[in-house]
């Protein structure tokens, strides 16, 4: 359970959120997402606001803030350019695991760096064989001795080329039934037989590295087993991935946003038939539906956020949240396109970016296929809908 920041307090942090996009992200946005540039500038002001700490208790650095706050700062620099909150994204999964599954030491060593952005964290979870089917990951850790030797490839992971540290998921237990009770977490610096492979060329979320990992008789300490303890990997990352799903969650309803605005701003300033295309039904019926969407996407995003505050298990709420903010997000940019035409269609224009941008969230942190079916799933436990 977190401990609620007041209102004040989150409007002024949220305030100094949207005044750094404003001032510093917006106006170059277009530029990063053209050349695929990762701006080390905006990541170093990001990190002198705190935001590589959101969640990470005070007395290891951070900030404290509760996941109400985290989605609403997530939304914020999504509406300015989704790519920027990429840099702390997984970087928070780590950060989540360590605080409520690391030993003492382990928090000591690790999370004040992490807090502070002196260190940039990621997740390395997907391989190239699959990312949905996590049970089935084919990277391994052998002890030997006193360290972990890992060997295999992780794929698309943020932050691979800048990042420090990753939580990282192998298999310990080969024998293990079922799979994923062989999986033990780990953090993992930097060090030989750690190699960065390709820089991935994305459609969208450009501006920020995506890689792939490669790891060949790679040598770690064991007391950077997550907790101590083997094959408690995948319960460990699963429970990260529930915040990991709210926060594209409200990515997706920051650029969701971002989509709406541009549309009936443009609305009322572009003319057809003698009048502003705003004064069409025709455009009236979409943005209104635009509008709804967005709210709907935005409170189940902060129904999440809040569940999760209370210390409830929220995989069926975030599940919820992610898949309906990413699916109402790639409708809302492409109903853009449409107010816009042709102007929505050229890079001149953000919103061409907005369309691009929204199938990450359709894909990351869970396709949107598997969580139906987890959804799905946790419906039919809940002893309300027990015949």
């Amino acid at each position: 359970m977190t401990t609620a920041v007041p209102e004040e307090a989150r409007s002024q942090i949220i305030s100094l959120v949207r005044d750094f996009v404003r001032r510093d992200v917006e106006p170059v946005a277009a530029q990063l997402d053209l050349e695929d540039i990762v701006p080390h500038d905006l990541i170093d002001k990001m990190k002198d606001l705190g935001l590589f700490g959101i969640t990470v208790p005070e007395e290891y650095g951070g900030l404290g803030l509760d996941y109400t706050t985290f989605a609403t700062i997530f939304e914020e620099l999504s509406r300015g350019f989704m790519s920027i909150s990429g840099a702390i994204g997984t970087h928070h999964i780590l950060t989540y695991v360590l605080t409520h599954y690391g030993t003492e030491e382990q928090k000591q060593r690790f999370l004040p760096d992490l807090a502070s952005g002196k260190k940039r964290g990621g997740l390395a979870l997907t391989e190239p064989g699959g990312g949905t089917d996590v049970a089935n990951l084919q990277t391994t850790a052998e002890k030997d001795g006193e360290e972990y030797v890992i060997n295999g490839t992780k794929m698309f992971i943020t932050n691979g080329r800048y990042g420090d540290a990753f939580c990282l998921l192998a298999r310990t237990d080969r024998e293990a039934e079922p799979n994923h009770r062989g999986i033990s977490a780990f953090v993992i610096e930097r060090g030989p037989g750690f190699t960065v492979g390709r820089d991935l060329d994305k459609l969208g979320y450009r501006g920020l590295d995506t890689c792939e990992l490669i790891f060949e008789d790679f040598r770690i300490p064991t007391e950077n087993l997550i907790g101590g303890e083997e094959n408690r990997g995948f319960g460990q990352v699963m429970s990260g991935l529930e915040t990991g799903r709210i926060n594209v969650a409200a990515r997706a309803v920051g650029v969701a946003q971002a989509a709406f605005d541009a549309a009936i701003k443009y609305a009322q300033q572009r003319e057809s038939f003698g009048k502003p295309i705003a004064e069409h039904q025709a455009i009236q019926l979409m943005l209104a539906n635009m509008a709804t969407k967005v709210q709907a996407a935005r409170l189940l995003t902060y129904d999440a956020a809040a569940k999760k505050d209370s210390g409830e298990r929220v995989d069926l709420e975030s599940g919820m949240a992610k898949l309906y903010a990413s699916e109402i997000c790639q409708e809302v940019a492409m109903d853009a396109m449409r107010v816009h035409g042709g102007y929505g269609y050229i890079k001149e224009s953000p919103v061409e970016r907005y369309y691009r941008d929204a199938p990450l969230m359709i894909i990351g942190e869970g396709t949107n296929e598997i969580l139906r079916t987890v959804i799905a799933r946790q419906l039919l436990r809940r002893p309300e809908y027990q015949l």
